[in-house]
This record gives structure tokens, sequence and C-alpha cells, in this order.
């Protein structure tokens, strides 16, 4: 595509060189810039992009899009040169040109807050695989589209990583795409060129709060997909679809202009459920839409997941699918990668991996698995290093106050150190009553305290070593992740597989309720 096509519609202050180039591809990351590249200079938080345009002319770039006047001036190779007021704003809008709109014959949901986004986009993505459409999904496991799945770098990607993969899915025959929208996306603008037919809010709560600095910064930006609904073309299709048991939910109700779809528990919501019943084998309901009734049944644990099934309803409601597909839906969907994931085991112990890695999500969590526990109810979590040191005392006290025996650990410490991080945990363990248990070793930790193992396996091992017949190990923080990041290194690790191996994998774990 000709660099003149491709800059129709982005508001440019000044262009010098030829508008007849031709344009190989885009690129925003100097490292990946190929001959004919046309390279977009972002301002990220830990680097600008304007400081690698000489490095991008000299890998071969035709054309630079920069903030700055004199950007890549000095290079002694002659490109075109674009200036714009907002480099990020101008991405989005190139993407969209250069992959041809691929989201023009597809229907996109979104779907934000804090908890359950990936758990509601798995069930509405099963719902739709029931109703005879072919849907992709963007989140923060994995890319994927009718049997096939990429790497996930980040839970929604940059607005041209974005465009790559919605047109792969477009080329590949996806009818509608589900995608998760984190805080990050809506605030740096990755998804504002996305004309979502649904927009659909969980929940909110404590996270993230190294970037967004207050919850109200991070409501506003949650609050982005619903004040952007509508305005891309779609508005006479486009639904909000909230969560009005959250209190935070209502206040969305005043910001968004489409019509809205309430979900809950209370009587006064759109979709909502009755007659709900959770136990070892899943939950079951009765489901109550404007358009009828019906009972349904989910193997998924947690009384939580009663409202991502909701959810994942009232976004199907909103998209014209019938009851029988969401029923069937629910129904097939077995489990999810890394939330509340029974771990089969020829010990038949209970042991559960979640992803809970904020103070909201491990409270629920551990509500949620107390009633299944005959015995003791053992957690085993850490806190990520370099994000918010805010919600580490936090989960410490909901930890220390939920569980019979607490093993504090490492989570992904990145460049902190790991003994200061268990540390901050620590004091809201103690908080909570907790004491720290010294000279116990195996069986002989009968709790209930606290111990503390920055060695994340031996943490794993150590706590379902200590379990009896009855006990259920919560192993929380990582839930899907494959690896963990020690310092800037990306190293294997598997809370899954570390658990199965020291409970000798091979049997089925057992819950008895």
């Amino acid at each position: 595509m000709q660099l003149g096509e491709l800059l129709e519609g982005i508001e440019i202050r000044d262009l010098s060189g030829d508008p007849g180039l031709e344009i190989e591809g885009l690129e925003y990351d100097s490292r990946l810039v190929k001959e004919g590249s046309l390279f977009i200079a972002l301002r990220g938080q830990q680097q600008d992009g304007h400081d690698f345009i000489r490095e991008a002319i000299q890998k071969g770039a035709a054309a630079v899009v920069a903030e700055s006047a004199g950007a890549g001036r000095d290079s002694n190779r002659d490109v075109a040169m674009v200036r714009v007021l907002d480099t990020r704003e101008a991405l989005s809008g190139l993407a969209v040109r250069f992959y041809h709109r691929p989201f023009q014959d597809m229907n996109l949901i979104g779907i934000t807050g804090t908890n359950g986004k990936t758990t509601t986009s798995y069930i509405l993505e099963s719902i739709l695989l029931a109703s005879g459409a072919k849907p992709g999904v963007i989140g923060t496991i994995n890319y994927r589209l009718a049997g096939e799945a990429w790497e996930a770098p980040v839970t929604t990607p940059e607005s041209l990583d974005l465009m790559r993969v919605l047109r792969r899915m477009a080329d590949s025959g996806a009818t509608d795409v589900v995608m998760e929208v984190s805080s990050h996306a809506l605030d740096q603008g990755r998804v504002r060129a996305c004309p979502f037919r649904v927009g659909i809010f969980t929940n909110i709560s404590r996270d993230h709060l190294d970037y967004h600095h207050s919850m109200e910064s991070y409501f506003f930006a949650k609050g982005l997909l619903f004040r952007g609904l509508g305005k891309k073309g779609n508005g006479d299709l486009a639904r909000a679809v909230i969560n009005v048991d959250d209190p935070r939910g209502r206040e969305l109700l005043k910001q968004t202009h489409v019509p809205v779809v309430t979900y809950g528990l209370g009587r006064d919501c759109h979709v909502r459920a009755d007659q709900v019943r959770v136990s070892t084998g899943g939950l079951t309901a009765r489901l109550i839409t404007p358009s009828g009734e019906t009972d349904i049944r989910s193997p998924l644990i947690g009384d939580f997941n009663i409202h991502n099934i909701l959810a994942a309803s009232a976004g199907a409601f909103s998209l014209g699918i019938d009851l029988s597909a969401v029923s069937s839906g629910i129904a097939h969907l077995e489990k999810i990668p890394g939330r509340l994931e029974l771990v089969k085991n020829s010990r038949s112990l209970a042991i559960v991996v979640d992803y809970a890695h904020t103070p909201d999500a491990l409270l629920k969590a551990l509500k949620s698995l107390r009633p299944l526990a005959k015995g003791r109810l053992i957690t085993v979590f850490g806190c990520g290093g370099d994000r918010d040191k805010g919600k580490r005392r936090q989960m410490g006290l909901v930890a220390g106050e939920h569980s019979d025996l607490v093993f504090i650990t490492s989570d992904n410490p990145r460049t902190e150190d790991p003994a200061a991080i268990a540390a901050q945990i620590e004091e809201g363990v103690r908080d909570a009553g907790q004491r720290i248990l010294t000279g116990h070793t195996g069986s002989g930790v009968d709790g209930p305290g606290y111990l503390l193992d920055l060695d994340r396996g031996n943490a794993i091992r150590s706590a379902i070593e200590v379990a009896h017949e009855g006990d259920l190990v919560l192993i929380a923080g990582k839930g899907h992740e494959d690896y963990q990041i020690i310092g800037r290194e990306k190293r294997p690790f598997n809370d899954r597989s570390v658990a199965a191996e020291a409970a000798l994998e091979g049997g089925s774990a057992c819950l008895v309720g």
C-alpha cells in the first residue's frame, strides 16, 4: 500500500518525502523493521521509540511517523518523515487501513473488569460454538480460533498487533471475536478503532495501581469501553452488558449511550439466576432472561462462577443467541486452564490451581473452596514484583483470615527482592492472627499458622506433603502460566506440573463435599 493511501484520515502536522512510496509493512519495534517498512515511534513507559528512529532507518525503513520534527534527520538515508501529534493514535488508524478493516464482517465482544474476564470469554466462546458460530478469542491465556492457538504476549495486544490478529481471524472465517480488554489497553488506546458490538463489565477491585495510581483512574480507564460503544457506526446494534451486583456497575449505567443489559442475582436484573446450587461437581441454576428461562448446569466449581456464567449469557442474549445454545455451551465447557483447576494426582488429594492475584480474587477463591474442604484449607501464594505493592499486605490478610495453613512464597519477583515482597505479605498474614511455624517439617506441620519458603517449587511440594486426606491445597497467583520471571529472565515453571509431580501424578483429583 502506498504511503499516501495509508495516511488518509490521519491528522498530519507535516510530511516530507514521497507519498507514493510503497509500504511493505508497519512496525513500532525497530528490531522488526525490514526493507520498505513504515516505522511508528511510540512513547512508552520505559522506552521512547523516537530514540530508535535512526536504527529503524538503518534497517531499511522507507518512512517514519513521529511526533518530533527533527527525529531521524541526521540519518544518511533519505526517507519520508511524517509528523503527527500522537503516534499511538496514528498507529491505530494506520493499522486499520493496512489490514483493510479486518473487523468489518464480524461481531466484536469486549470484556473488561478486574476478575472474571478469562472465564467469561471461555464460556461465551463455548456458547457461540454451540450456536453454530466460528468465534475467535483474544485473551490472557492465548489467542485462538477453530482449534488453533498461538501465544498471547499480553492480554490485549497493541493496536497494530491487534489488527494483524483480527486479519488472521477474518481470513479464517471468524464470525465473532471475544476479546479481553485490559485497563492498560483502554488507557493507551489500543482498541480505540474497534467497533465493539457488545461491551461486558465483570467487576472491579484493587489491581494495577502501580500503573493507574488510584481506583478512580483505574475505573475511568475501564469506563472508556462503555463510553465508546456505538460511536464507530454500529450504534443500532451496540449493547452494554453490566454487572449491577457490583456498585461500580451501577455507575457505568450512566456512562454509556447504548441500550444496557444488566445481569446479577437481583430480581431487577435483565439476566439473572435463581435456585443456584454449588457442589464439587459444579453448579446448577435456573437462568432467567428477557427471552425466556432455562435450567443450566456447569462443571465449573466455585460459587462466583455464577456471575461469569451470567455475564456470558447476557452477552449471548445481546447477540440474539437462543437459550438452547446458551444452555448447551455452558454445559460443555469442562474447565478453564488455571482457573480453579483441579490437578489430577494418584493420591486423590484435592489440589486446585488458580490465577487469583488480587485480594478480591483470592478472597473469592478461598470462600468458594472452603465448603469443599473436609479438612484444612492450605494456601500457597506470593505476589508479583514491580507491580502494585499496596495489595501485598491485603492479600496476606485475606489468606491469613481464610486459610488454616499458609505458605508464603515467590510469584514472579521480576527485579524486586523476593524476600522483601514476602515480608510485605507476611505483615498481612500476621495481622490476621496467624503465627509463623518454625522448626516444623513434613507431616509435623498442623497449623494454624504460616511458613515462608521463597522457592516456589519447594513451597508447593511442602504444602502437598503436609496435606492430609480431606485437606484442600490452593496454589494461587500464576494459574495457567508456564514460567516464572526472576530478574529479567523468564524461566520454565508450571504450578500444575510441579503439584502433580509432588502428589505422584497418575490418578484423578477428588473433592468430597
